[in-house]
């Protein structure tokens, strides 16, 4: 009752209950079966946008000056028989460094930490950025009366979040987790499965990290999702 009467415009408990409750990503699971190899899905979350820039690959999504450990990201963009896909869209946006997007944080510029990236002949995208910082389901509701009963957590763990589309195949919504988070086998929405696990590789000069992270896509309808946000 308390999860439906604090459910609002602003609001979604609902929605909250059954993410951390596991139902979401048992959704997510059942319709991304992944028969050829495909890439594995997860949420798409609260916080993406549908109009975030267009960008070169190369380019960095940190627009704010955002400090933070310099992050490299590169793969490649293939179909189920494992040939690249060229002028596939690659949108990805991220939580900055101190765990905020950049709606909930009016220190950042409009857009900040998101960008959408077009494939080259070889399937290939790159872009520029800041690791990620995890962040904490929120917990001043019912659903946070919930996880404490449960005696759970509510720190997701650090994530790139991706939705990789083109013509003629299902789009894909995924994020891509670090693996040196301790919070990946504890994360409150059940969201984290081994092939979403990520190698955030710091360099030897200790100052930086890369991430290569390639996507296969499974053919069917193109079919984006509703943005939970302008």
């Amino acid at each position: 009752v308390a999860i439906g009467q604090a459910t609002g415009e602003k609001k979604n408990e609902v929605v909250l209950a059954a993410d951390i409750l596991g139902i979401s990503t048992l959704v997510a699971l059942q319709n991304n079966q992944d028969p050829q190899g495909e890439s594995p899905s997860a949420l798409l979350g609260p916080f993406w946008r549908a109009n975030a820039p267009d960008c070169a690959c190369g380019d960095s999504i940190a627009r704010s000056g955002t400090p933070g450990v310099p992050l490299f990201v590169s793969g490649v963009v293939r179909d189920g028989q494992g040939r690249p896909l060229a002028d596939a869209m690659v949108d990805v946006w991220q939580a900055s460094p101190v765990g905020l997007y950049e709606n909930q944080d009016p220190t950042q510029e409009n857009m900040n930490l998101r960008g959408r990236f077009r494939t080259d002949a070889e399937g290939r995208y790159h872009f520029r950025s800041v690791r990620p910082a995890g962040y904490p389901v929120p917990v001043d509701g019912p659903c946070g009366v919930l996880l404490k009963a449960q005696r759970r957590h509510p720190n997701r763990p650090a994530h790139l979040h991706f939705m990789v589309s083109k013509p003629g195949f299902k789009v894909l919504v995924s994020q891509v987790y670090a693996d040196d988070d301790e919070n990946l086998e504890s994360d409150p929405t059940f969201g984290v499965t081994r092939r979403l696990i990520g190698r955030y590789a710091l360099q030897p000069d200790g100052k930086s990290a890369t991430l290569a992270y390639d996507f296969q896509l499974e053919p069917g309808e193109t079919k984006f999702p509703r943005p939970p946000i302008p």
